[in-house]
């Protein structure tokens, strides 16, 4: 399992990679590999607020429905429509192509919260 060092990582296997006061928004390549083969994203809308360690999105693999967490708060300003069509995106690159969503930080300061790439891998056990 990759975990790219210049992004942050929630608990619930949400990263985040920080440009300026947005934070662009994926699953792990850990989440992917445990959801296997996913079939379905849900994206928020954009417009809409977001609350750190809420629910913002939902993706469906052949296993199960999983919810997708915000790791910051802010205001969506972007999703990644291309999830519709091509949600196998979320496993074939899901550091790359395979981002959810973007989000204005309404508070930078909860990046400070998030795990760096070491932590993570601590908390998966890699």
């Amino acid at each position: 399992m990759t975990a790219p060092e210049n992004l942050k990582y929630t608990k619930t296997h949400e990263w985040a990679r920080v440009e300026g006061d947005v934070a662009v928004v994926g699953i792990t390549d850990h989440a992917q590999h445990e959801l296997t083969d996913i079939v379905f994203v849900e994206l928020p809308q954009v417009d809409t607020h977001v609350e750190a360690n809420k629910e913002a999105a939902v993706v469906e693999s052949v296993k199960v429905a999983s919810d997708i967490y915000a790791p910051v708060s802010g205001d969506v300003i972007a999703v990644n429509n291309q999830l519709v069509a091509t949600p196998e995106l979320l496993n074939k690159d899901p550091y790359g192509k395979g981002w959810i969503f973007k989000v204005r930080m309404s508070d930078p300061g909860q990046v400070g919260e998030l795990l760096t790439a070491a932590q993570y891998a601590k908390h998966i056990g890699a």
